[in-house]
């Protein structure tokens, strides 16, 4: 099994936990070390609770995992939540001066700090976050010069004098953990490698400035407002026009208005957003015109828990707006797929004319990951499909003064695409059922065959879009105990679970879906045909991809996991529930979070 280690900062909304978390995150990187963070946050300004997850280890770590290492609770209630998760070997560093310490496990050591004697609390009233940061990190093995230049990163902006002043709090916590706690069994290694740091978000932003987005358009919507974050910093550099409309209806209108007007658009949005999105879809589709939206998913219905992750969204998805249309799903793997799928779709929805949706969530959108810089690609392939720019046409659509058909009917399905103010290429755009030149057969009369021609034409694009998607491969052992479906950001902790069930002897593969639509039905159905026992995982309630799979194959798995309680799997809960399902317990396991958030 990987060798990791987790760390935990809990504490309320205010208390900084987000800044120890940052410069962990940043000194790992910097040692070569993977690393997975996932916040679990409530949806207010002060108070409430916060619980970061920091994870690092030199393999690729693709999960928050099951237990924590280090746990630094800022407040008497994170002590209380959380203590329990540490096991042998374990420690916890806490203010000695207003955490009192509860029962723990053997061998967990407990690491108390005089804050109001190392460091002037007066003046600094989170010198128990730095003074923690610098303790830990000599019980790692690290040097203070690592931590010495993270912090002069992370508070230069403030000025030299607090720079200093954290330098200063930061030695002495440091020099406190040499004299009195026991440093971990293995300290932290360091590689040659060196690793960014991003959010799903980030990744999916600097993905679309990659395939060479021009404009950008949301509203405030968590969690995806960190795309509009990292787009509005960057719009000048990256030469990406980026706008804050006032409403997701507006939104989807002005990012298809500039689709329409020839350059790359994209829009990000959550469940509540998406749904005012719909009928624009349905514009998108008509009027054949590609367009990326991005839906981060967050726990439904309604507002719901709008800082918890689910992955409810996909049937709203699969049903947006009305009639039937030719339109590309598909739903990131991990953050570093986040970046890599957005260029992938464009190059899609430009080359078949439809929209293009991207089904992300919370977990991937707001959680961070290491990703190699060489795995960025930032001059990707872009394939803008049948489009015209000049009045010269294209080799395949020539220049006909008069006679261009916007809509014109061919056997891919697929109509040469000029963008407005071409000479010789003047067409109708329009909402409306229409004729090849864009002329509304309403206008004159619903002429059924015109009807009947022109969505047969838009639907014949199904199968280029089908044959253009791969189908999904199984990973792992072919002739496996137990087969695990999952979908999207299920993706790395079905990995993980695989390899703990394979060293108690219970050998296991893995077949996870990233294309949503087109689904390979037909593809994934032959993959499981010979499979001894497969279970579904999926983050919401009435197993949504379970009965996509059997609405589009009649596939039925032989057993199902499920969570939506807001908080994404741990290894251990998919582990612990095939055991009980391959012992003819149950078919249906719902996991509980121990970690109360």
């Amino acid at each position: 099994m990987r060798q990791t280690f987790a760390i935990g900062i809990g504490g309320a909304a205010g208390q900084g936990v987000a800044t120890p978390g940052d410069i962990f995150a940043k000194i790992f990187s910097r040692r070569g070390l993977h690393l997975n963070a996932y916040n679990a946050y409530q949806s207010i300004i002060r108070g409430g609770h916060t619980f970061l997850t920091i994870r690092a280890g030199p393999e690729k770590v693709t999960n928050m995992g099951d237990c924590i290492d280090l746990l630094i609770p800022l407040n008497q209630d994170s002590m209380n939540r959380h203590l329990a998760l540490l096991s042998t070997g374990a420690a916890c560093i806490y203010n000695a001066d207003t955490i009192k310490p509860g029962a723990t496990g053997d061998g967990v050591q407990l690491c108390p700090l005089p804050v109001s004697k190392l460091a002037d609390i007066t003046r600094n009233k989170v010198a128990q976050n730095t003074l923690a940061i610098g303790a830990g990190l000599n019980m790692m093995g690290i040097s203070f010069q690592a931590l010495e230049n993270a912090l002069t990163e992370q508070f230069k902006k403030k000025g030299e004098a607090v720079v200093t002043e954290n330098v200063g709090i930061a030695r002495a916590g440091y020099d406190h953990a040499a004299s009195k706690f026991k440093p971990f069994a293995w300290p932290l290694p360091m590689t040659e490698n060196r690793y960014a740091v991003l959010s799903g978000n980030i990744a999916m932003a600097m993905g679309g400035a990659a395939a060479g987005v021009k404009f950008y358009c949301a509203y405030p919507m968590s969690p995806s407002t960190g795309v509009l974050h990292w787009m509005a910093a960057h719009a000048r550099k990256a030469g990406i026009m980026v706008r804050q409309v006032e409403d997701e209806i507006g939104v989807v209108n002005m990012a298809i208005g500039a689709a329409h007007a020839g350059v790359r658009a994209m829009c990000a949005t959550s469940g509540g957003g998406f749904a005012l999105m719909s009928e624009g879809l349905g514009m998108s589709a008509m009027m054949e015109t590609p367009v990326v939206v991005i839906d981060c998913q967050r726990a439904g219905p309604s507002t719901g828990v709008p800082t918890k992750t689910e992955q409810g969204d996909l049937w709203q998805m699969l049903g947006a707006a009305f009639g039937d249309y030719p339109r590309v799903i598909a739903s990131p793997l991990d953050i570093g797929d986040c970046f890599k799928i957005i260029p992938e779709m464009f190059n899609l929805v430009d080359r078949f004319q439809c929209p293009g949706m991207v089904l992300c969530d919370l977990l991937l959108s707001e959680g961070r990951l290491s990703v190699d810089p060489k795995d960025l690609g930032f001059t990707p392939v872009i394939d803008r499909g049948e489009l015209i720019t000049t009045a010269n046409g294209t080799p395949s659509s020539p220049a006909t003064s008069g006679d261009y058909r916007r809509y014109e009917i061919t056997e891919s399905g697929i109509s040469p695409r000029a963008i407005p103010g071409v000479p010789g290429h003047v067409h109708t755009a329009a909402t409306d059922e229409h004729d090849e030149d864009g002329v509304l057969i309403s206008d004159e009369f619903t002429n059924t065959v015109k009807r009947r021609a022109m969505m047969e034409k838009r639907m014949r694009k199904v199968t280029g879009i089908e044959a253009a998607i791969p189908p999904p491969a199984l990973w792992g052992p072919r002739n496996a105990d137990v087969t695990l479906i999952g979908w999207g950001s299920t993706s790395g902790v079905i990995e993980e679970a695989c390899e703990i069930l394979s060293e108690q002897g219970i050998s296991a593969n893995q077949l996870q879906i990233r294309w949503l639509v087109p689904l390979h039905g037909e593809a994934i159905v032959e993959i499981l045909k010979g499979a001894r026992h497969t279970i579904i995982v999926e983050n919401n309630y009435s197993g949504q991809f379970a009965r996509y799979l059997r609405s589009e194959s009649s596939y039925v798995p032989n057993g199902y996991i499920r969570k939506y309680d807001g908080e994404p799997f741990m290894p251990h809960h998919i582990v612990e529930a095939v055991k009980e399902q391959l012992t003819g317990k149950t078919t249906l396991s719902v996991p509980a979070h121990e970690i109360m958030v």
